[in-house]
């Protein structure tokens, strides 16, 4: 027996599949455990591969560490010696660009050499397997990887460089 419900309960609910109506109280409901079609089609368009782009988060993230830790020591090196916040702050800027540039080589012949290396073992395997075509991976991108670096290096060492434009007066030594 089929009961109505009273209210129009159930175009509203209508569209959550998942969801048994209140006021149906048939045989027909549906298992609470299933999954809707739409849930479904999102957890298939989800599998994303990450590794791309663990590539340059992990380059963009090394190079905001060392820009914010080096351009850092740098200047406080600098202004322990000299009074002067020119020097210091010229000290500081040299350091962003050779830094940054000495990151993103880095990060560039790093990356290009694990792409070597991947390329390398991909022709072994097809060897091995009689050129039999699969799915290829993902390969690195090394000038993505030396970009990010070299741009989140210049973002972390801009962190010192302000404080130190922002501060004017300061004290290096109790005499």
């Amino acid at each position: 027996m089929k009961r109505v419900c009273p209210l129009n309960l159930e175009a509203t609910l209508s569209s959550f599949s998942f969801m048994a109506s209140p006021c149906n109280y048939n045989s027909e409901n549906k298992d609470v455990e299933s999954k809707p079609n739409h849930v479904e089609e999102t957890e298939e368009n989800n599998n994303i591969d990450y590794s791309q782009r663990a590539q340059w988060l992990r380059a963009a993230l090394l190079g905001a560490n060392d820009g914010l830790v080096s351009i850092t020591s740098l200047m406080l090196g600098v202004g322990a010696v000299n009074e002067d916040i020119k020097t210091m702050l010229l000290a500081g800027f040299a350091g962003l660009i050779a830094g940054a540039c000495s990151m993103g080589i880095g990060e560039f012949v790093s990356v290009y050499t694990q792409l070597d290396i991947i390329v390398a073992q991909m022709k072994r395997e097809k060897i091995i397997r009689n050129n039999i075509d699969e799915d290829e991976k993902v390969l690195p991108n090394p000038f993505q990887a030396a970009v990010a670096s070299a741009i989140a290096f210049s973002f972390g060492a801009t962190v010192p460089l302000l404080g130190a434009a922002l501060v004017r007066e300061y004290k290096i030594r109790q005499k």
